[in-house]
């Protein structure tokens, strides 16, 4: 049994804004992929795997008991295959903010759920709408809360536009430009990072009404307009909210950066050659970069490990 793929996504723009109703884009990662596997099953890799999927089965069991008006599974072919030794084959690296969850939650529902939603038919937002809550209460179990928009993302493989918590749709972006200097790319942090802990900050400082403040004057209004230039190609606009962006970030969620990116970031803004974003939830993992010249942010970034994602 080898199960369809599975991709990683990037939430580009929306990290933590899409929690007080900002706009937000996630888009497919196809680099990274998982799938659900019963071959080659004695590897100790594959050993954690299926011991991860008995408890996520047993959860499973839960939550359809609680709300089995929004999803039912075939839990005795789940559980039949997971004592068979069935595990989650993934390259998607775990704790990198590009969805390792969300990808698994995809794959067990695409196999398991009965009258599932599926990608083939009219996706009307109503319908986008069940599967992001069907997705969010399923990867709850590997976050604490989700919002459900990684495993949405990894499910449908296209891009999503997120315009508010209950309005969402699946949008397109402009095709890349193979041979443009602008870029979008991930940096390597050489560390994971862990949602939960650091979703709890956030909603720690969600408490102080400057940090509110800020979150709605500056942050989900340099988001949104992101959004928007993104979407339409404005690329010089873009550019501009990048940078009022990536300052906004590190003057206020400093505990999200690495300490030691803090004034690589810093350098971005400085010099205009490439402009950082946490990827995620941030504490680790990736980050994200844009710049208008490739070669540049390469030079400036010398010694670090750069992966582009998308040309302008």
């Amino acid at each position: 049994m080898k199960g369809p793929l599975f991709y990683s996504k990037i939430l580009l723009f929306g990290e933590y804004g899409i929690i007080k109703d900002s706009k937000g884009l996630s888009i497919p990662y196809n680099f990274f992929k998982g799938a659900l596997k019963s071959k080659n099953k004695d590897s100790e890799a594959a050993k954690k795997s299926n011991a991860s999927l008995r408890a996520f089965a047993e959860y499973l069991k839960d939550l359809q008991q609680k709300d089995h008006e929004l999803v039912t599974f075939d839990l005795e072919a789940l559980n039949k295959d997971v004592a068979g030794g069935m595990y989650f084959d993934s390259s998607i690296p775990q704790g990198y903010g590009v969805g390792s969850s969300g990808a698994l939650v995809a794959a067990i529902y695409d196999k398991y759920a009965i009258e599932k939603i599926t990608v083939l038919e009219n996706l009307t937002r109503d319908k986008l709408l069940k599967l992001k809550t069907i997705f969010g209460k399923m990867e709850s179990f590997f976050h604490g809360k989700s919002s459900g928009l990684d495993p949405l993302n990894s499910y449908l493989s296209l891009p999503i536009l997120i315009n508010s918590q209950d309005n969402i749709e699946s949008t397109s972006i402009p095709s890349q430009n193979l041979d443009g200097k602008g870029a979008v790319f991930l940096l390597d942090s050489g560390s994971t990072g862990e949602t939960a802990p650091m979703v709890h900050l956030f909603m720690e400082q969600m408490k102080h009404e400057g940090f509110r403040a800020m979150l709605k004057d500056q942050f989900i209004k340099h988001t949104d307009a992101c959004v928007e230039d993104f979407i339409n190609g404005n690329v010089k606009s873009l550019f501009g909210n990048l940078k009022q962006l990536s300052h906004v970030v590190l003057d206020n969620f400093k505990p999200m950066i690495p300490v030691e990116f803090h004034k690589l970031w810093k350098q971005g803004i400085d010099t205009n050659d490439y402009y950082l974003k946490l990827c995620g939830s941030g504490g680790g993992g990736y980050i994200l970069g844009f710049t208008e010249d490739i070669n540049k942010a390469k030079k400036a970034l010398k010694g670090y490990n750069l992966e582009v994602v998308y040309n302008f």
